[in-house]
């Protein structure tokens, strides 16, 4: 279940995600990554970021969307366990705090593949309107990603 803190939240399709905001290390304007042989789809390939390869990750092709670059696509780089991921997104919103009234539990899936990244759905009521936030945990979502494009890297 998703905690109360500060959260980035981002676009991709039509539907808006929100990551913790402490796992964020910054947000960059998209640079088309290096292609790695090999690596799976979503793996848009590496970024050198600051000496630092990066891998970099198209979460509309992770999420089966098709991929799609504009002048408002970005990549947001994040820290998790002991790597630096980046994760291409279409528009990043804002930073919102949340508190535990506006965390819901994710609904009841079952045993439906790949939803185990959603950790709960955040609901914002302003004006008379409600905005829903699918809230991520980015850890879980880019690992396995990672982990395949480790596997999958041509050797030196």
């Amino acid at each position: 279940m998703a905690t109360p803190g500060e959260y980035l939240t981002f676009r991709l399709g039509g539907e808006e995600y929100g990551v913790a905001l402490g796992s964020i290390q910054e947000i960059r304007g998209y640079q088309q990554p290096t292609r790695l042989a090999g690596a799976p789809d979503e793996i848009c390939g590496v970024l050198n970021l600051r000496g630092v390869i990066v891998p970099v990750i198209d979460l509309r092709v992770r999420f089966g969307l098709e991929p799609r670059f504009d002048a408002s696509t970005v990549t947001v780089v994040v820290n998790v366990r002991d790597s630096t991921v980046g994760v291409v997104v279409d528009a990043v919103s804002d930073a919102i705090g949340l508190t535990s009234q506006h965390i819901k539990p994710s609904p009841a899936l079952g045993a439906v593949a790949g939803v185990e990244h959603i950790t709960g759905i955040a609901v914002i009521e302003r004006d008379g309107a409600s905005r829903l936030f699918i809230l991520l945990d980015i850890e879980h979502l880019v690992s396995d990603a990672t982990l395949q494009a480790e596997f999958n890297t041509p050797s030196a």
